[in-house]
Order: structure tokens, then C-alpha cells, then sequence
């Protein structure tokens, strides 16, 4: 296996790893394991653990930003925002991905973990800001939203058959963010 390809398997093994247990118990030991190699080795491709982590979870959230702004693509305005909208939808269904952002939030204890998160927040922040042109509090609403469908998914929601389970995996129609104005937020 070349090197490349042996570190897209480790960084595919590791994504799993961390998003089940998270910075501090995620194994190197089992990502090692499971790709036949030392701990030695997938310490000297990404140096500590922590680095591991942030690589995967900075990854995790470029997938979502970068991905509703090729969405988006020469749309603006609401239009941008349900194409984008749908879009976040589609990427939910990507577990381990959607599960490292949650793990980076929850290690945001750490400043390293912060620091990263922030800046990836601020960077989907201005995707969705700069590709719609919509006012701060129409993009801080679409963002909750998402933080929303974050929750549920990582709930597996869709297994479970009770009313508020039925409740949030109602499906958003285009439109949902019209009554937002810079005008009714005064």
C-alpha cells in the first residue's frame, strides 16, 4: 500500500475510532490494530492523537460547508439557502461524519479542540452568509435549524416511533426561512 492510500485508510479507520468515543476514548491501539500497523506507525504519519482528532473533525465540518456552497452554486438569496438546506439534509446521513462534529464540540474543553471549532463554525458561517447574502439572524436560524438535524440524526430518530420523534423528522419545504426579514427582527 503506498503511503497516500495508507493514510486514507488510517484516516478512515481513525473517523470511526473518534466518532464512537471521542478524543479521550478513542484507541490508537484499535485504529492500529485494525489497519495492521504499529501505533508507532500512525504516530509518525500524524504526530499525536489530538492532531489525529483535529484533522478528522476539521474535515468533518469543511464536508458540510463546502458541500452547501458547491450546492448553492451561482444561486443566491433564499434560493441559495434551500439548496444549501437540502444539501445539509443529504449530508446527515453520513453518521461518522456527523458524529465528529458533535465530538469536537463536546472536547471543546480543550483550547486546541476550540480553537479548530470555532474556526470551522465561522467558516460555515460565511459560506452560508456569503453565498446567500441573507441578513446574520436568517443564517443564525438555517444554522440552528442544523444544529436541530444534528441532534436528531446522531439520535438515530428514525428508529424510534413516538410523537417527537414523528415531530422532528418532519419534512422542511422550501420557503421555511421567507418570514425571516431584516425588517421583522427589529
Amino acid at each position: 500500500m503506498s503511503g497516500p492510500e495508507r493514510r486514507s485508510q488510517v484516516l478512515g479507520i481513525a473517523a470511526a475510532e473518534f466518532a464512537d468515543h471521542g478524543l479521550h476514548g478513542a484507541s490508537i491501539e484499535a485504529v492500529a490494530r485494525e489497519a495492521g500497523i504499529t501505533q508507532a506507525y500512525v504516530f509518525r504519519m500524524f504526530g499525536t492523537k489530538k492532531a489525529l482528532f483535529l484533522e478528522l473533525v476539521g474535515a468533518a465540518f469543511d464536508s458540510f460547508s463546502d458541500g452547501m456552497a458547491q450546492a448553492a452554486g451561482e444561486a443566491r438569496g433564499l434560493d441559495a439557502l434551500t439548496l444549501m438546506g437540502a444539501r445539509y439534509y443529504e449530508s446527515l446521513a453520513d453518521r461518522t461524519t456527523l458524529l465528529l462534529q458533535l465530538q469536537g464540540f463536546a472536547a471543546c474543553g480543550d483550547s486546541e479542540v476550540r480553537d479548530l471549532v470555532r474556526t470551522r463554525v465561522a467558516r460555515m458561517w460565511d459560506a452560508v452568509a456569503e453565498t446567500t447574502g441573507l441578513d446574520p439572524v436568517t443564517v443564525k436560524s438555517f444554522l440552528a435549524f442544523g444544529m436541530l438535524l444534528n441532534n436528531v440524526a446522531a439520535l438515530d430518530a428514525g428508529e424510534v416511533s413516538e410523537p417527537w420523534a414523528e415531530g422532528v423528522r418532519t419534512r422542511i419545504h422550501p420557503g421555511l426561512f421567507e418570514h425571516i426579514t431584516t425588517a421583522t427582527n427589529r
